[in-house]
């Protein structure tokens, strides 16, 4: 198959985005992903966190939700390639923590850092999501 060179064509590039995948280490609170592509068109990924954490006590990856974004390019209008890097996002959780209390800190963190993404969480103590959409600043 030859690969097409050429111009900028906004379907094709809006609907390219990160992978979102994630992971659970906990022995009683789990995660899956229900929308696993967040598209620089504004299509967010979305996971959801259920049950209450057992949490952990010392070093290592037990007690701990896990999400990653992949590495994606995609062309600007102006022709000019933007190459976006990956992003694995690690929380430790607290004995008892909810899933509202595990999205919401996942929230927190996305929205302080500095990569171009937005979280808004949403949902109850024992079933919560959380919506991750691209926002790259202009």
């Amino acid at each position: 198959m030859k690969k097409k060179t050429g111009g900028y064509d906004p379907v094709v590039e809006l609907a390219k985005g990160a992978e979102l995948t994630a992971s659970s280490y906990d022995k009683t609170q789990g995660v899956s992903v229900e929308a696993g592509k967040v598209t620089v068109g504004g299509k967010p990924g979305v996971a959801e966190v259920t049950g209450v954490a057992t949490g952990r006590d010392g070093g290592g990856i037990d007690g701990t939700l896990n999400l990653w974004l992949s590495i994606f390019r995609f062309m600007r209008p102006d022709g000019t390639v933007n190459h976006v890097a990956g992003w694995n996002i690690m929380l430790a959780l607290k004995p008892g923590q909810t899933a509202l209390d595990t999205v919401k800190a996942f929230a927190a963190y996305i929205n302080a850092g500095t990569r171009p993404y937005k979280a808004k969480a949403s949902g109850n103590r024992l079933t919560a999501r959380i919506a991750i959409t691209y926002t790259e600043k202009k």
